[in-house]
């Protein structure tokens, strides 16, 4: 069973900047891709990034200036590099493992995340 591991995450000031990183252990295949959800305080579950194997990456057009993925394939260790925080980026960050571009549950499935609070 695949298991992550993510550490990161905090509180800033606005302007300020965090990085995330998450491990997956036990993935099998090279068909997989791994990015991070986030959970708003209203309880919504929105795309953040993802990034595959191969290195491409999707994400969030509003989020692209000022976040950025990369991954360490070797590891299977996937780093979220977030600048320019502002307070609406507040929300617990969930790691999560996807294929064929289906992400099922990406906020539910694989832990509790990360909070991440900004204040302004």
């Amino acid at each position: 069973e695949v298991q992550l591991v993510e550490s990161g995450g905090g509180s800033v000031q606005a302007g300020g900047c965090l990085t995330l990183s998450c491990t997956a252990s036990d993935v099998t295949g090279d068909d997989f891709a791994m990015g991070w959800f986030r959970q708003t305080p209203g309880g919504e579950c929105e795309l953040v990034s993802t990034i595959e194997r191969n290195g491409k990456t999707y994400g969030a057009n509003s989020l692209k200036p000022r976040f950025a993925i990369a991954q360490d394939g070797s590891t299977n260790t996937a780093y979220l590099h977030m600048n320019n925080l502002k307070p609406d980026d507040t929300a617990m960050y969930h790691c999560a493992i996807g294929r064929g571009g289906s992400w099922p549950a990406p906020c539910k499935r694989w832990g509790q995340g990360n909070q991440v609070t900004v204040s302004s």
